[in-house]
This record gives C-alpha cells, sequence and structure tokens, in this order.
C-alpha cells in the first residue's frame, strides 16, 4: 500500500505500535522505484499470495523468482522454479496427509507419484508461519513476531469460525498463541475487529480505500473510445451494507465520486456482516456500473454463473438505476467473487 492508505487502516495502525514497529522506518510502493533495480539485474520478486503481477508491474515479471500461496496450476511464469501451494489433501497409498506442496523444477521433473488432491483457502499467514516454524523457528520465538502473523490468521478467519477455516490455520493460531499477549486469542481479535470496523472517523473514500483490488483488461482505442478497455474494482469493506450506506457520512453521489476518482468502469462494494448466533458469514455485495447498460451486461454475467456465486437480490429503493444490492445465497470466498470479476473484465473487453 501507499504510506497515505495507512491511515485507513486503524487496525494496522494499532497493531505496529503494540509490535513496537517504527512506521517511518518501513518502506512503502509508492516510495520504492521498483523498475531502478530491475534495470541493473538486482530486483527479485517473491509474489505472496497471488499467482502474477499487477497490470502496472506486468513488465517487471522477468524478476519473479518465488511465488507463494497459489492454487495448484495457477503459476503463469514457467521459468519460477520454487511455487508455494496453498493446503492440499493428498492421498497416496490410502494415507491422507494434510501439507504445503513447496516443488523445485528438479523435483517436479522427477515426481511420478500420482496424487489425487483437492485445494483449501487456508490463510496466509498460516502457511508462512509454517515455513519458518520448519527453516527459522527462533523467530516465533518472540511474541511480537508471532502476534503479527496471528492477527493475519484471526482476521482471515473471523477467529477461527469462518467455514474457511482449516486445521492448518487452527494448529498455527495455537502454535501463535503467545502472540496474543495478556488479551487472550479471543480478546486480541475483538480488539482488532473494532479497530478495522470502526468508522465513525472516516470519510467514504476511505472506508472504500481500506481494501480496493482493480483489474484492467484490454487495449485502448487509438481512435479515442473507452469501449475497447474493460476497468473493474472491488472494495472490501467488512461492514453490512445497512452500517455502510446509513454511514452519516456515506452518500450515492459519494460512492459515484469514489468509482470516478479510481477510473473504474464498474465497482462493486463487498460487505461481510455476521448473519446469526452461530457466527455463519454470509457476503453482501453493493454493485455500482458507471451505466445502465453495462449493469445490464453485468447482472446477465452474475446470472450465467449463478452456481459459481447464487446472487438475492435486496431491495433498495433508495439505490440509483446504476446501483444494486445483493446477498450471495452461499458462502462464497472472496477469491471466487475475485476471479468472476477479473472474468468478466476480460470477457467485456470490446
Amino acid at each position: 500500500m501507499k504510506r497515505t492508505d495507512l491511515s485507513s487502516h486503524a487496525e494496522l495502525k494499532w497493531l505496529l505500535d503494540s509490535c513496537h514497529i517504527d512506521v517511518p522506518s518501513l518502506h512503502f510502493v509508492d516510495e520504492i522505484d521498483l523498475s531502478y533495480f530491475d534495470l541493473f539485474g538486482c530486483l527479485k520478486l517473491v509474489l505472496v499470495n497471488g499467482h502474477k503481477l499487477p497490470t502496472r508491474q506486468v513488465a517487471l515479471k522477468e524478476a519473479v523468482v518465488e511465488v507463494f500461496n497459489c492454487r495448484k496450476g495457477e503459476s503463469v511464469y514457467p521459468w519460477v522454479e520454487t511455487v508455494t501451494v496453498d493446503q492440499v489433501i493428498c492421498c497416496i497409498s490410502e494415507t491422507p496427509i494434510a501439507f504445503v506442496v513447496e516443488m523445485t523444477a528438479e523435483r517436479r521433473a522427477y515426481s511420478k507419484l500420482t496424487c489425487y488432491c483437492s485445494a483449501q483457502d487456508c490463510s496466509c499467514c498460516s502457511l508462512i508461519a509454517e515455513k519458518l516454524f520448519l527453516t527459522s523457528p527462533e523467530l516465533l520465538a518472540g511474541q511480537r513476531f508471532s502476534e503479527l502473523l496471528l492477527a493475519g490468521i484471526l482476521m482471515d478467519t473471523g477467529n477461527l469460525t469462518s467455514p474457511h477455516c482449516t486445521t492448518k490455520d487452527k494448529y498455527m493460531a495455537t502454535l501463535l498463541l503467545n502472540g496474543a499477549g495478556r488479551f487472550g486469542s479471543n480478546g486480541f481479535y475483538q480488539i482488532m475487529r473494532y479497530k478495522m470496523y470502526n468508522i465513525s472517523d472516516l470519510k467514504v473514500v476511505d472506508i472504500l480505500r481500506k481494501d480496493f483490488k482493480k483489474w484492467t483488461r484490454g487495449k485502448p482505442d487509438p481512435t479515442g473510445s473507452r469501449s475497447m478497455v474493460s476497468k473493474i474494482g472491488m472494495s472490501s469493506i467488512g461492514i453490512s451494507l445497512e452500517q455502510f450506506l446509513a454511514h452519516e457520512r456515506s452518500s450515492k453521489e459519494e460512492i459515484k465520486y469514489f468509482q470516478r476518482g479510481v477510473g473504474e468502469g464498474s465497482v462493486t462494494h463487498d460487505c461481510i456482516r455476521i448473519y446469526d448466533a452461530e457466527k455463519n458469514f454470509k457476503r453482501e455485495i453493493l454493485v455500482s456500473a458507471e451505466s445502465v447498460e453495462l449493469m445490464r451486461n453485468l447482472l446477465s454475467f452474475f446470472s450465467s454463473n449463478a452456481s459459481h456465486l447464487p446472487l438475492k437480490a435486496i431491495h433498495r429503493p433508495s439505490l440509483r438505476d446504476d446501483m444494486k444490492a445483493f446477498e450471495i445465497d452461499e458462502v462464497a470466498s472472496r477469491k471466487t467473487i475475485e476471479r468472476l470479476l477479473e472474468e468478466f473484465g476480460g470477457a467485456s473487453k470490446g
């Protein structure tokens, strides 16, 4: 993130302060010219929790040396020798084993085993903690480093209650428990959650910018037409749609202002809410399109992919015609939504 974006993340500011990390000494993405180091051949990139570089950095792809935490077969850089795949269940000789797959090119070439695998979305912090536990366990002996990783696991898994929480998440959270300190695991999570969801002092732009991702597909038309470029963005805001729209500093016009400011053709605002006493999770999405026609195209795309993303319309008469609200009938990970939006961005170009 950019240094200025840190002001939108009260939970990160609190966590860094709790871990006694000097924020001015940290380097942010807008303070390093990666292309300069790439020019002199001294740049090495490790992709964490993703399988390819964002569009704005695709020129640096030759500098990628490792991909950490991606799905099997996702890596798009064939020259990368070290690829860590997220948790899989592998059955060899009828013995199920949960493990992290880290294959070098040499191992892939000589591997003749037949494996039956089913990928799961465990927290990236769980995989990092596991790797450190196996290679440099002394790093996890200190409370502060354990606190950083434990915070990631608990927030990714909703305090280990999310349907996507894996056995690895629970096991690594137990190993990192000293990071919670005097608060205990639950108290530590509740503080982080309160800091993250407390938006009373934030403007709409800051709320939407907290966790924003965008995709650009297609090529600009030499004649200046915008029809050949498709831009999709997604903000994950971590509160219910009702809370967001009722925010005293929120309005449909401000949402549109943010949309125009980031140059998007369509933006979805992804909201997570707890909807029953058993702490099951559902998602709500607010879709804001540049035009009514684009909204129709996006809704048609969602309809054709209903098996992956079953949507239930939420009737909100106060919304504009180019805004729609939905609840997802079944539990769906954010990665599922992101993949569909990325696919729509590619399918809708031209």
